[in-house]
C-alpha cells in the first residue's frame, strides 16, 4: 500500500526551492503524528498520510510555512484529544486560527443539497474574509480525499463528489487556482459520469487546452 510519510513532504520542500521553518514543520508533523497515533483511513493507511499529503499539495502552491504547519495539524482539535489552546501556544495564533478555522469548516451539516450549497459558500466566504490559507487549505484537504475517494461506499462516492463539484471546483476557480480546479472536476466527473470520465481518460493525448475545454464543457452540462 502507498501512502506519505515524512520525507515526503521534505522531499517536496526541497524541490520548491523555498525557505520554510522546518524546524516548526517538522514539530507540527510530530505532534500530528503522535496525536493520530493508532488511527487510520477508511483505506487502511495510517491517518497521517492524510495531512502528510495535504501539506504536500499545499506546497506544491506555494504556501507559507504556517500553512503547511496548519496542514499537518488540521485534523487535531476535531479528532484528537489536542486542543486549540495548546497548537497556539506551540506555534502561535495564525497558525492556530488556521486549524480552528479549516476545524469549523468541517463541521458543517445539511439536510438538504440546496442548503447545503448555499451554507458552505457562505461559511467559505466567511472564513475567506478572515484568512484566505483557510480555504486553501480546505482545498487540499478536499482535493487528497477526492483522490482517495474510491475507498468510500458508492453512495458516499457520488455525495461527495457533487458537493465537490458544486462548492468547491468553482471556489477554486474564484481564487484562481486552476490546477486544483481541474482535477477537482476530473475526479468528481470520475464518480458522477463515469462514461464522460473514461472517455476523457481515452482522450489524454489531446493537447491540454483542448482537454481542459473538454471537462469544461462536461461540467456545464
Amino acid at each position: 500500500m502507498n501512502y506519505y510519510v515524512i520525507d515526503d513532504l521534505q522531499r517536496a520542500i526541497d524541490r520548491s526551492g523555498r525557505v520554510y521553518d522546518r524546524e516548526k514543520i517538522m514539530a507540527a508533523y510530530q505532534l500530528a503524528n503522535d496525536a493520530h497515533n493508532g488511527q487510520c483511513r477508511v483505506s487502511g493507511e495510517p491517518y497521517i498520510s492524510h495531512p502528510i499529503a495535504v501539506a504536500i499539495i499545499l506546497v506544491d502552491l506555494g504556501m507559507d510555512s504556517e500553512c503547511i504547519q496548519a496542514a499537518l495539524l488540521h485534523d487535531v482539535v476535531e479528532d484528537t484529544d489536542i486542543t486549540s489552546e495548546a497548537v497556539e501556544k506551540q506555534f502561535g495564533t495564525d497558525v492556530a486560527l488556521l486549524v480552528n478555522g479549516v476545524t469549523k469548516l468541517g463541521k458543517i451539516s445539511f439536510t438538504s443539497r440546496e442548503e447545503q450549497q448555499a451554507e458552505n459558500v457562505r461559511k467559505m466566504l466567511l472564513a475567506m474574509a478572515q484568512d484566505v490559507r483557510v480555504i486553501i487549505i480546505k482545498l487540499a484537504d478536499r482535493l487528497h480525499n477526492m483522490r482517495t475517494l474510491r475507498h468510500m461506499r458508492p453512495e458516499k462516492q457520488k455525495e461527495k463528489a457533487r458537493e465537490t463539484m458544486d462548492i468547491y471546483a468553482p471556489i477554486a476557480q474564484r481564487l484562481g487556482i486552476s490546477k486544483i480546479k481541474i482535477e477537482l472536476d476530473d475526479l468528481s466527473l470520475k464518480y458522477l459520469e463515469p462514461d464522460a470520465y473514461y472517455d476523457l481518460v481515452e482522450k489524454i493525448a489531446l493537447r491540454k487546452s483542448t482537454r481542459e475545454e473538454y471537462v469544461e464543457q462536461l461540467v456545464q452540462e
